[in-house]
């Protein structure tokens, strides 16, 4: 009886054993595998969730530039569609003045066929007076002969009349479709330019205090080092100013006429005072808030200020960059003056109003206002004298 108690006991003993083992080798290899999951994961996922500042910025800049470009063409967008809507207001007008011209012509034929009707002649042919094709019935030459030359007048009014109400209804009609497609446009525009806005805002609202402290920083030795750049051209335009001086100096001693201070190119010249009244306004508009879309008085984008400004020296220039780039003379970094407009990035996609001294008025971006900033601030493209 022992011996065969004896084997069981140490069966029973090598089962809770081993389930003791494998309850603990499992327990302990589940633990190590969560570990080297955790360990494995969480690099990658806050890589993956938290950009680096650099990045940030980066992105940042780009979506406001996206923003500016998007603006542009929203601009672009709004010019056609209030050009459209004022186009198909013309037409309707005319319309309205057609119909009541083909009303009146009708009205001429209705009183022909009651007189007929009343004097009891020509009642088919007052019947057909009213049908919307006379001219077939009157095609038959007995009728034709017993009417008056006045309903045979009164006849082909209506005709012409018809006619031409037709054919501005027709017109209308496409115009009214060109509307309707360019306001499908300005919306598409004005919806891209508020999700460029929103995204930008979203990545900067993510950032801690810090980074925000960074940021800034970031941004301060960027404009730094902008001005850094405007006062060396500053004094680079004193030197050549002040040599022009000189020569025009040594041609007054010498009889020489040197240049004429009446030319329109002449930086005393017209477009010196022209230059002058765009400053001035400019100038009045610093600290007003940047609205994309807006052309004053009490916000304004950046083509929308250099429009307004312009304006007040009698030059009417397009509403967008890409056009405004186009009006005038193309000038050379080195030899802006002011009242200059300067254009920025590769898409041409902001502007500004150069003052002299490396410095610039501009609308600046969705949250900043009009401004003094240095020219080098940003990418050049190119500059242009309107005037």
């Amino acid at each position: 009886m022992a011996s065969h108690r004896k084997p069981r006991t140490r069966i029973l003993q090598s089962a809770a054993g081993r389930r003791g083992a494998v309850g603990v080798t499992t327990a302990a290899l589940a633990s190590v595998t969560l570990l080297s999951q955790s360990a494995s994961a969480t690099p990658s996922d806050d890589s993956e969730e938290k950009p680096s500042l650099e990045e940030v910025k980066k992105k940042v800049d780009g979506l406001y530039q996206q923003a500016g470009a998007e603006t542009q063409k929203y601009n672009a967008a709004k010019e056609r569609s209030e050009q459209q809507r004022e186009k198909v207001d013309g037409l309707l007008d005319r319309v309205a003045q057609r119909t009541d011209k083909l009303n009146d012509a009708r009205r001429v034929l209705g009183n022909y066929a009651a007189a007929q009707y009343r004097t009891g002649g020509m009642s088919e042919t007052a019947t057909l007076l009213l049908t919307k094709d006379p001219q077939g019935f009157f095609k038959q030459s007995h009728l034709m002969d017993r009417m008056t030359s006045q309903q045979k007048d009164a006849v082909t009014e209506f005709q012409q009349r018809q006619k031409s109400a037709n054919t501005q209804r027709a017109e209308a009609t496409e115009q009214l479709k060109s509307l309707n497609t360019a306001q499908r446009s300005l919306k598409e525009r004005k919806q891209n330019v508020q999700s460029k806005l929103s995204e930008a805002r979203e990545l900067l609202s993510k950032l801690t205090a810090q980074e925000k402290a960074r940021l800034a920083q970031i941004e301060q030795e960027k404009r730094a080092e902008a001005q850094r750049k405007a006062k060396e051209r500053a004094e680079a335009e004193r030197r050549k100013a002040a040599q022009e001086q000189r020569e025009q100096q040594q041609n007054e001693g010498s009889g020489g006429s040197g240049s004429s201070q009446g030319d329109s190119d002449s930086p005393s010249g017209g477009y010196a005072a022209k230059a002058e009244k765009v400053l001035s306004y400019a100038k009045q508009q610093l600290g007003k808030p940047y609205v994309w879309g807006a052309t004053g008085p009490n916000s304004f984008d950046c083509s929308g200020l250099t429009q307004e400004a312009w304006k007040t020296a009698g030059i009417s220039l397009p509403r967008t960059t890409y056009d405004q780039v186009k009006v005038g003379t193309q000038v050379a970094k080195s030899e802006m003056r002011p009242g200059d407009l300067i254009f920025f990035y590769d898409d041409v996609t902001h502007v500004g109003i150069y003052v002299g001294d490396g410095q610039m008025i501009h609308a600046s971006k969705p949250g900043d206002d009009v401004k003094y900033e240095a020219i080098d601030y940003m990418p050049f493209h190119s500059a242009v004298r309107p005037a």
